[in-house]
């Protein structure tokens, strides 16, 4: 036996790296034939279809279209929708007129609510909206009609909010959480989101106060599934990516758990959100969270659902929820700590540990650990030297990304085994002395700064019973120590993809960093492996194969295309017009336009968007003869040492955004009813931008400022129209085969610039 123990023992850990992937979601999904009174993904992709047809922005055709689809399917299931119409802005500065579409459920007792929750709009202007946030919509309906086909009488009242412009600003569910009279009885939301087409999804509590109540009901509703951990809890709220559920935490104190999936990051807001490329066991891990939960939190009372305390908590095999209080954190790390001071005094004792040999061991790990480091954090920039077309995909993750963090992973663990190898006269015993103490010091950091991720000490308690078990036998089980190592597996492994996944190949240090960490804690398994060099060879092989994978698929074609940009921008004011880019390379279908100026001209304005990318290039353009937004000043006038300004913007031609500039000093700023926050107008990272208007109808503008009494105030005009492919006055071919409109700018754009100065 003793034979086949070390290809046994990596059969095992190559096991527990593909379970703690694929363990964690379904592999199959439901057909159409499943009971009707459970979930079946083939029928929630029906939504997704219809929902998907065409791009259903606020402002585009389609978005009334399927509005109309997904109320009449509410009146399918016996309940009474209604749409609350109003104009809202939030932090982002963007106004617009939100429909959102509400239903209630009624339950048997004091109206206590819970809100399942997601959006309909999709991302202007390219964006399909298949998987952001179409499955969401179709999940609700689905389940909603499972839960309801065994004529159930819940005893919470069920609300089901469809909201409105989230994907400009949160827009739909502030106008809920602000006027709707339902929102007082709201206790709990679940909310259902996409970053991606595919993946996991992920549970993110938002709370107010602490975590504890929410994470003990979720755990007890008993999901076959949870993929959740404190840490993506602790990351979430430090990124800058909200959702609905936000601002139920923020403006009504509403606590929600949002189940969100990030990978396919590259189809996220793009015109690849088409059904076809949302993964369907995605769609059913979604359906697998809410089956389960609608039933559990339909009947239970909500109102315990608030605590004080936050609870460390993450997900173990077998759909377990393990999760316990902060106040554990340092208790736990003070005994880890102890029980390493005892190892050491007993490994001295037994003169199994050296310390000339301890130090010595210190070499592998940090020489391992900086040259891993070094590899994540170079790697995405010389991939752009080498590929500069995965720019264009401003998410950072290029269609073969998931191969190029295998080559990381697998460079990093051939870096460790090199380095280790070197140093294989050590006895593991040793070799693992200094990762566990550089472990124990990270664990004391994550406990002050990030106790969310305090979870990490459980593997270190493996490691620290591993250190144990090499003291007292010299010749340990390999398979013991692998059984050992095996949470260690599970906690990091995924981590080492969702990182660059969710944030893009820029992370990729996180990745290498945590595979030189994990390796570490590995050692007693890997030092009973008797030939480093070739399992470093062999892995450097792998890579070196995927390399060359990802190489002969790092151009772009019908399956992976091409995102690319081009506006035509008209200055009303100087009758003059530039075509631009955003594109760091403009590839062959634009080209042309810009083959006699390759600089960015500085006379043309750029615009804000999520990635600060501005225009790369810009070339003259002929002038047409396109009508500008008519202005109409309504009150210019003095009181009480405050100009007060009403102005009313009325286009005379289709148009979908009007952004508005001052450099002016704004104090109050009212649009078409919708108030600016304070905080917005104070932000100094808004810049110039005074807000954006996403049209509706072709509406109207109408603008209230209030400034100092001293001010001469200048207000520039930018409206756009999405249709530079489809105007009358222009020729622009259109988009290849293999190309795609770039997402999260202004894109494929016809805008006017028109200059507004206010008489003293």
């Amino acid at each position: 036996m003793k034979t086949y123990a070390a290809p046994l023992s990596l059969l095992l850990l190559c096991a527990a790296v593909y379970w703690s992937f694929y363990g964690t979601m379904p592999q199959t999904y439901i057909k159409l034939n499943a009971p009707e009174n459970s979930f079946s993904t083939e029928r929630a992709m029906i939504h997704v279809r219809a929902i998907s047809q065409k791009q259903h922005y606020v402002g585009a055709e389609a978005h009334k279209e399927v509005r109309d689809y997904l109320i009449a399917e509410l009146e399918k299931l016996g309940l009474t929708p209604e749409v609350q119409q109003g104009y809202t802005s939030g932090n982002w500065g963007n106004v617009s007129k939100a429909s959102n579409i509400v239903a209630k459920v009624k339950g048997s007792g004091k109206g206590d609510a819970l809100v399942l929750l997601s959006h309909y709009d999709s991302a202007p202007h390219s964006s399909f909206g298949a998987s952001d946030a179409g499955s969401g919509v179709a999940t609700i309906l689905e389940g909603l009609r499972a839960y309801l086909s065994e004529k159930r009488y819940p005893k919470n009242d069920i609300i089901v909010l469809f909201t409105d412009s989230e994907e400009l600003g949160l827009n739909g569910a502030k106008l809920f959480v602000s006027q709707h009279p339902w929102a007082k009885k709201v206790k709990l939301v679940l909310n259902f989101e996409a970053r991606g087409s595919g993946g996991p999804s992920f549970m993110l509590p938002e709370t107010n106060a602490g975590n504890s109540g929410l994470i003990k009901a979720f755990a007890e509703a008993q999901p076959s599934y949870p993929v959740a951990n404190s840490l993506l809890y602790s990351v979430y709220k430090i990124l800058p990516n909200d959702t609905d559920l936000t601002v139920f935490r923020e403006d009504g104190d509403i606590n929600g758990l949002n189940f969100a999936f990030i990978d396919d990051h590259y189809d996220y807001h793009t015109a690849l959100d088409i059904p076809p490329r949302l993964d369907r066991t995605t769609l059913q891990h979604q359906g697998s969270y809410l089956m389960p939960l609608l039933h559990f939190f339909a009947d239970t009372d909500m109102s315990s659902l608030k605590s004080e305390r936050d609870h460390v908590f993450f997900n173990a095999p077998g759909g377990m929820v393990i999760h316990y209080p902060f106040s554990w954190i340092w208790p736990l790390n003070t005994f880890a700590l102890l029980l390493f001071i005892l190892a050491l005094v007993y490994g001295f004792r037994e003169k199994v540990l050296h310390t000339k040999e301890i130090l010595k061991a210190g070499i592998p790990f940090f020489a391992a650990l900086i040259c891993c480091g070094l590899l994540g954090y170079f790697s995405w920039p010389l991939l752009l030297h080498f590929y500069p077309g995965y720019a264009d995909i401003l998410q950072g993750f290029p269609y073969n990304g998931h191969t190029y963090i295998t080559v990381f992973t697998l460079c990093s663990a051939a870096i460790c085994l090199v380095f280790y190898g070197a140093f294989k006269k050590l006895t593991a015993a040793n070799l693992l002395v200094i990762p566990i103490f550089f472990w124990l010091l990270l664990c004391t950091l994550l406990g002050h700064y990030l106790k969310g991720a305090s979870f990490f000490i459980i593997p270190l308690y493996c490691a620290l019973g591993s250190l144990f078990v090499l003291i007292r036998w010299k010749k340990p089980s390999v398979l013991t120590l692998s059984l050992l190592a095996l949470p260690a597996i599970w906690i990091f492994a995924p981590l080492i993809q969702m990182f660059p996944v969710g944030l893009g190949l820029k992370m990729a240090i996180a990745s290498t960093l945590l595979t030189a960490l994990l390796f570490a804690l590995l050692i007693p398994v890997i030092a009973a492996y008797q030939r480093h060099r070739k399992l470093a060879l062999l892995t450097t092989v792998v890579a070196i194969v995927l390399l060359i994978v990802a190489h002969n698929s790092s151009d772009f074609d019908k399956e992976h295309p091409q995102p690319d940009s081009l506006v035509y921008l008209l200055n009303t004011d100087n009758n003059k017009a530039h075509w631009a880019t955003y594109d760091p390379i403009p590839g062959s279908w634009i080209s042309s336009y810009f083959a006699n100026e390759k600089q960015q001209n500085d006379t043309v304005e750029t615009f804000s968007s999520k990635y600060s990318s501005t225009f790369t290039h810009t070339a003259e353009a002929p002038v047409k003869n396109i009508l500008p937004p008519v202005v109409e000043v309504l009150r210019d006038t003095v009181v009480a040492n405050e100009r007060l300004i009403d102005l009313c913007i009325t286009p005379q031609r289709s148009v979908n955004r009007l952004d508005v500039y001052s450099t002016s000093a704004i104090l109050s700023c009212n649009v078409n009813g919708a108030i600016l926050p304070t905080t917005y107008l104070k932000n100094q990272q808004r810049g110039n931008r005074l807000f954006s208007h996403f049209i509706t109808d072709n509406s109207y503008t109408e603008i209230q400022l209030r400034l100092p009494s001293d001010e001469k105030p200048q207000l520039t005009l930018y409206e756009s129209s999405f249709d530079l492919l489809q105007h009358k006055l222009f020729s622009v071919a259109p988009r290849p085969e293999g190309h795609i409109p770039k997402p999260f700018v202004l894109n494929d754009a016809v805008i006017l610039k028109k200059t507004v100065n206010f008489i003293p």
